[in-house]
């Protein structure tokens, strides 16, 4: 797969299984894994699905999705904009950026992941 098609497919599993069920995201992220959320660094699978819980109900709008390959040859990184529904209210503007890291063929995780809501746009 190329790093857009890798990229479409991780976005459209990851908003998805967010809006309907956010425990299925843990499988995405490891020990390793890096959540900065408003700011606030998180690290580990554990303490970062602690984080998307607490966020309660959302619905995503993906408006926008960029791609490039990392510097190392098994990830990519993906930059994404929206909006997002937090527990029904207006939807806020929001980006995100995540790289993978592959784990084998067709198989990756969440190595970084930057979350941030944008004001006043």
């Amino acid at each position: 797969m190329s790093a857009q098609e890798v990229a479409q497919a991780f976005v459209q599993h990851f908003y998805t299984t967010f809006d309907s069920s956010p425990e299925g995201l843990a499988s995405l992220y490891s020990a390793q894994s890096m959540l900065t959320f408003e700011g606030n660094q998180l690290m580990g699978s554990e303490s970062i699905m602690q984080k998307l819980r607490s966020v309660g109900p959302v619905k995503h709008d993906v408006k926008s999705m960029d791609v490039q390959p990392s510097s190392n040859a098994n990830a990519v990184v993906i930059f994404v904009t929206g909006n997002i529904k937090i527990g029904g209210d207006n939807p806020l503007h929001f980006c995100e950026m995540f790289q993978l890291v592959s784990t084998g063929p067709g198989a990756y995780y969440v190595h970084n992941d930057v979350f941030r809501l944008n004001y006043g746009l």
